[in-house]
């Protein structure tokens, strides 16, 4: 009420900047808010035209980054609450504000932050499971959600703050009413990575280091170390025998154990969502069965198929074949016979195995190629040896004397401009990169040392040589 009072007077003295702010404030306490009647009536009275009435005048007449970048995003939060996954990722993506986000204030970061969850979640609603885990990740791969969220303060952390930070943080937080809740979030980004991990673990099981998700491999970490594994009780562990189940290929106790939580309860449109997710649960461990036991069969019928993974033929027939198209699977059609015929062109553990060795030897080769191609120095920690003299600098594996006269390369023995040694390929043993052989040096297999004389080398130069033995002036 008083929001449409000062409306009016501004309207009264045609200020378009205290119109924009007023409309801002009124967009703060409409955008959150779940419009029941949305999609059955989209009038001129729904929160739909109203928000876009709102926005775009604010996109016209607006001056300044912030109040226009606010109101984008609660239009984006208002889409992606209704179920409009398209208009809200399409006025994300022209707006480029994930661009400029990171210059914004931070009470306008935390409003991204829970516009993107906001968007991830339309998404997993829509059945878009690869959108809403890719929106999702990086928000719950950070493990402060809660922070990001301005949801609360995270107890663990209570030591980085003093009490003034922790007191400005306080006044940052939002309103309980306006709260997403988070466990509701973690399941849903962690049935995305579900459905998308396991089939891609089955297609690379020789190869693990492909992970899509390391949050859901952490939670199949912790499980594994369980002790003693009964019935599932909390979320986490209803995923985890889901996720089993899957890579079984078992669809039926996969779909049952993950829907079995009351979490679901808390979904807009429940009843919709969780047909949406056993369907996708059907499609998905069929794509699993297809990569675990492919090369156990000459040909099979979709028909069989069909009862094994209650989907009708033309689903099946339509899942396989972009599984062809993709190269997921090195098979054909059989049309005469109506079979899917399989062609044993998996490689076995030991390829796969000496595949990933030879990539591994390959990587290291050209570590060493390139190291070899910029002069990095022989030595232990990759700098210049120690004993050079003050007047000298290492570049290219080699030393070079500044006033011209001594010189001496680490990969040919010394050599000098009028003076030094001439030695045999790297004083050591059997050409290493120390430099210097461990050895007594004998002065007579090189000129430069008087015959009379001999000098002991060790690894940090010609430091410990004998003080009663003289060089020659021809040496020095």
């Amino acid at each position: 009420l008083l929001c449409l009072r000062h409306d009016e007077a501004v309207v009264s003295t045609q200020s378009t900047g205290e119109m924009c702010r007023t409309y801002l404030r009124e967009i703060e306490h409409l955008y959150y808010k779940v419009d029941y009647k949305a999609g059955e009536d989209d009038g001129p009275e729904s929160s739909r035209a109203k928000m876009d009435t709102l926005c775009k005048y604010i996109y016209r007449y607006d001056s300044t980054d912030r109040i226009r970048t606010r109101a984008m995003l609660c239009h984006i939060y208002h889409h992606a609450l209704h179920n409009r996954w398209s208009e809200g990722r399409d006025l994300m993506l022209m707006s480029h504000l994930q661009q400029s986000i990171s210059h914004a204030d931070i009470p306008t970061k935390i409003l991204h932050n829970r516009t993107m969850v906001q968007l991830g979640l339309c998404a997993f609603r829509k059945g878009l499971i690869q959108h809403a885990h890719t929106t999702l990740n990086e928000i719950q791969s950070s493990q402060k959600s809660k922070e990001l969220l301005a949801q609360g303060l995270s107890t663990q952390r209570m030591s980085e703050r003093n009490l003034e930070q922790e007191k400005i943080e306080k006044q940052r937080q939002i309103p309980f009413h306006m709260h997403i809740n988070l466990e509701l979030l973690e399941y849903s980004y962690l049935t995305c990575a579900m459905l998308l991990e396991v089939p891609h673990m089955a297609a690379h099981q020789f190869d693990q280091r492909k992970k899509l998700s390391r949050t859901f491999h952490y939670q199949l970490r912790n499980a594994e170390k369980s002790p003693l594994i009964g019935p599932p009780d909390s979320m986490r562990e209803h995923l985890v025998a889901a996720a089993k189940a899957m890579m079984k290929a078992d669809w039926k106790t996969c779909a049952d154990t993950l829907l079995a939580h009351k979490i679901w309860s808390l979904m807009p449109r429940a009843d919709e969502v969780k047909e949406m997710l056993r369907q996708k649960i059907k499609e998905e461990s069929l794509r699993t069965y297809m990569f675990t036991y492919s090369a156990c069969y000459d040909s099979i019928s979709p028909l069989v198929l069909s009862r094994m993974f209650d989907l009708t033929n033309a689903q099946i027939h339509a899942l396989i074949s972009k599984m062809i198209l993709n190269d997921e699977l090195k098979a054909s059609w059989d049309k005469p016979t109506d079979l899917l015929m399989l062609h044993r062109a998996e490689s076995s553990k030991l390829q796969s195995l000496t595949k990933q060795t030879a990539d591994k030897l390959t990587y290291v080769m050209d570590n060493t190629e390139k190291m070899l191609q910029q002069g990095t120095p022989f030595t232990s920690k990759g700098s210049a040896p120690s004993g050079l003299p003050w007047n000298s600098t290492w570049t290219n594996n080699m030393y070079i004397n500044k006033s011209g006269g001594q010189g001496y390369s680490g990969n040919q023995g010394y050599s000098g401009g009028n003076q030094g040694y001439s030695g045999r390929h790297n004083y050591s043993n059997q050409g290493d990169r120390s430099g210097y052989q461990k050895r007594n040096y004998n002065s007579a297999n090189n000129a430069g040392y008087n015959k009379r004389t001999g000098g002991n080398y060790n690894n940090s130069g010609y430091n410990n040589y004998n003080r009663k033995q003289n060089y020659s002036q021809s040496a020095y």
